[in-house]
C-alpha cells in the first residue's frame, strides 16, 4: 500500500496511513507504558516525519525497518526532552512508570545506557543503537543512517571505545 501511496494511489496511501497509526501506537505504547498522551503526539510527530521523509524509503529495503527507526529517533527526541526537564523532577515512586516492565534495575540501565550514548557523537551512537541495540546488520544499518558499512563498524568502534574510556574515567 505504501509504494502504491507513493506511485499516487491516494486510497492506498489513506489505508497505509491508517494502518501504520495503529502499528505505532502499539509499537511505542510498549515503550512508553504510562505516558499515554505522549504516545498519542509521538504517532502524529512519526506519520509526519514519515510523511516528509518517504522520498528516503529504499524500496528493496524492508519497510518495519525504515518505520522503526523513524518511530525511534523520534521517541528518544522525546525522552530527552523529557529527561532534562519532566524526568529529573519524578518522584521516586513515579520512575517505574517510564518503561513498560516495571523492574527498576532494568529501567535505571535503560537511563544509564541512553545517558551514555548521549555523550556519543550523532554517529557513533546510531552505529551503536542500531547494531548494538537493536541487533540490525551493518548493512542495514548503513542503509538506514547513509553511512558506508565500514563507516559503521569505524562508529562502532570508536564509539564502544569512548563509551568505555568514559566509563573508566568515572570508576
Amino acid at each position: 500500500m505504501f509504494l502504491q501511496g507513493l506511485d499516487g494511489d491516494a486510497v492506498a496511501y489513506r489505508a497505509f496511513l491508517q494502518k501504520l497509526s495503529r502499528h505505532l501506537r502499539a509499537f511505542l505504547g510498549k515503550r512508553l507504558f504510562g505516558w499515554p498522551d505522549d504516545v498519542e503526539d509521538l504517532v502524529q510527530e512519526c506519520l509526519l516525519a514519515m510523511h516528509n521523509q518517504r522520498h528516503t524509503y529504499h524500496s528493496d529495503q524492508p519497510l518495519t525497518a525504515w518505520v522503526h527507526a523513524i518511530a525511534r529517533y523520534k521517541m528518544i527526541d522525546l525522552l530527552r526532552s523529557k529527561s532534562g526537564r519532566e524526568a529529573l523532577h519524578l518522584p521516586l515512586d513515579d520512575a517505574s512508570d517510564l518503561f513498560a516492565d516495571n523492574d527498576a534495575s532494568a529501567g535505571e540501565a535503560r537511563r544509564d545506557v541512553q545517558t551514555l550514548l548521549g555523550t556519543l557523537p550523532e554517529r557513533q551512537r546510531l552505529a551503536i543503537v542500531h547494531t548494538k541495540l537493536e541487533g540490525l546488520s551493518v548493512a542495514e544499518t548503513a542503509s538506514l543512517t547513509g553511512m558506508s558499512e565500514s563507516a559503521v563498524k569505524v562508529n562502532v568502534h570508536r564509539g564502544l571505545k569512548a563509551l568505555a574510556r568514559s566509563l573508566k574515567e568515572k570508576a
